[in-house]
């Protein structure tokens, strides 16, 4: 089986599929550390990006912190609207999510990655909150993080090649104001139902 949760920066997705992962004993796939892997490469395209016991290796090399920065979140957003970066990206993790049940998130995993996912969540919250998530989990002021997401946003919801939208049969979640075990608990009824 295959949950999908997609949604924008700062939306809680990385830390709900992981806790979603956990509560359900999936596997998880954060597609979000390959794009920010891809950024940091020379080449993009042919980089080789495995990750493993929550490391996450760029051509042999551990770039784990080096990947969470802001910087490399703005890479990230740069290569992931060239078409053959998310080529490339999609094949490795699509052979990643052919056996098993995994949980697994990023900004086109219902539409493009795993649109038979058999449960399809669209994350979302209010924009000052996901900014004042993401400036509490950097240390950074949230104003500036909100102006960077709102240019993120913009350009992840109009880029040509996979923009940021709902996925057909998707559920969309707003966390805002939600915990994390709320939000857990909601996907998990989602999958129980399946």
């Amino acid at each position: 089986m295959i949950v999908a949760i997609d949604g924008p920066a700062g939306a809680g997705k990385s830390t709900v599929a992981r806790a979603t992962a956990r509560a359900l004993g999936f596997e998880y796939l954060d597609t979000g550390a390959m794009y920010r892997a891809a950024g940091l490469a020379d080449d993009p395209v042919r980089a080789r990006i495995r990750l493993s016991e929550g490391r996450v290796l760029l051509d042999g090399r551990d770039v784990t912190g080096e990947i969470r920065t802001p910087q490399a979140g703005e890479r990230a957003s740069v290569v992931a609207a060239r078409p053959e970066v998310r080529e490339a990206l999609v094949a490795q993790q699509r052979a990643v999510l052919a056996d098993g049940d995994w949980v697994v998130e990023g900004r086109d995993i219902g539409s493009v990655v795993a649109p038979d996912a058999e449960v399809k969540v669209f994350l979302t919250a209010a924009a000052e909150e996901r900014a004042r998530r993401r400036a509490d989990e950097l240390g950074l002021d949230a104003r500036t993080v909100l102006a960077d997401q709102t240019l993120r946003d913009e350009r992840d919801r109009t880029r040509d090649v996979s923009p940021l939208a709902p996925a057909p049969g998707s559920v969309e979640l707003d966390t805002t104001g939600l915990s994390i075990d709320e939000v857990v608990a909601r996907i998990a009824d989602l999958v129980r139902a399946c």
